[in-house]
């Protein structure tokens, strides 16, 4: 029996962050399972998170191509049955070669399928509806691809409103945070006035520099940590968790935590309206308008304030938000992408 064998096409950095990586590696774990070999085609720049990562699992690693010919040849040197594409630079013509030479090919989006021509789309946000061919798309949330640590830390039940007069509240915006929205975002939980146990997780020291800086407020307690392969636990033992829009909010909807997010980057915006229209997660805004100067940003400063002491005060709000992300994303996204793409592929290459 032929041995099905998967490549992985992303990138992570300080710049591009690491949310494409991390939903590869979590559809590279299922593949694993399932016997098939795996590759990671990408560069991995300056993040040793993300490196351990791969080498945990035993993911190979090599140079990522970005021409179609340079797919192409990359996939005929590996071998390669199947070629995941997870990028919003990659010219999009690379998917159109690939299935023309008899590669597999999954393009991953995120509501722009790029003018790929991709054997099949996946689009794993709530409301999802990229313009794709037909009979060719997995959308919406029950394809979320999710890390094997974020499914085995799922609770059997949303939380119930459990009243605490110092919630514990963890903020964290990504492996890099590379728009620097931890300063913001702390600056503005600490100034609710709201006791709390606040800990930040840090990307980079010049923002952990930043950080020390600040003075908590009576019945606050801040504390700093490094990115840590434990965040599933964080996040399980946290009342509140503040974060980034994006490839993160599906992990927080499986682990049914209440969450507060703010929209980092232009490509979230959609993602995050929708969320926070369906009650899934509490809107604190843009980074942009938060972080700005003058009469504007004190306005978007002083709306999330006021978001996130209604959150620090409610227990019924915050199992209110648990119940709906719970029930949002439930851990077996990444099981019905492989069958999926297994499906298609399995007959040619046994055949």
């Amino acid at each position: 029996m032929s041995t099905v064998r998967i490549g992985l096409r992303c990138d992570a950095g300080p710049a591009r962050g690491v949310g494409h990586l991390v939903r590869c590696l979590a559809l590279g774990e299922e593949f694993l399972a399932r016997g098939a070999h795996v590759r990671l085609l990408g560069e991995v720049d300056r993040v040793d998170w993300a490196a351990r990562q791969l080498a945990s699992r035993g993911i190979p690693l090599a140079p990522g191509p970005d021409t179609p010919d340079g797919l192409v040849e990359a996939a005929r040197r590996y071998a390669l049955d199947v070629l995941v594409l997870d990028s919003y630079t990659l010219d999009p013509a690379g998917a159109g070669a690939l299935r023309a030479a008899g590669v597999f090919t999954l393009a991953v989006v995120d509501g722009d399928s790029r003018g790929q021509d991709a054997d099949l789309y996946l689009d794993q946000n709530l409301g999802a509806h990229p313009a794709v061919p037909a009979g060719r798309l997995l959308a919406g949330t029950a394809y979320t691809l999710l890390r094997d640590d974020v499914v085995a830390a799922r609770p059997p039940a949303p939380r119930p409103a459990t009243p605490v007069g110092r919630p514990r509240v963890l903020a964290f915006f990504g492996g890099t945070d590379a728009l620097g929205a931890a300063p913001v975002l702390t600056r503005v939980l600490l100034s609710t006035g709201h006791p709390m146990e606040l800990t930040v997780v840090v990307a980079r020291p010049d923002i952990e520099a930043e950080l020390a800086t600040l003075r908590p407020g009576r019945g606050q307690r801040l504390r700093l940590a490094p990115p840590t392969d434990q965040l599933p636990a964080l996040i399980g033992a946290a009342d509140l968790v503040v974060s980034a829009a994006g490839t993160s909010t599906w992990e927080l909807c499986c682990l049914g935590a209440p969450a507060a997010l703010v929209c980092v980057v232009d490509n979230q915006r959609e993602s995050y309206h929708r969320v926070v229209r369906h009650g899934i997660a509490a809107g604190l805004g843009e980074l942009p308008a938060l972080a700005a100067p003058g009469t504007a940003g004190r306005t978007a400063r002083a709306a999330a304030v006021r978001s996130l002491r209604g959150l620090l005060g409610s227990a019924d709000r915050r199992a209110g938000l648990s119940a709906r992300a719970w029930s949002t994303v439930d851990g077996q996204g990444r099981r019905r992408v492989a069958d999926a793409v297994l499906g298609a592929v399995r007959p040619t290459v046994l055949g």
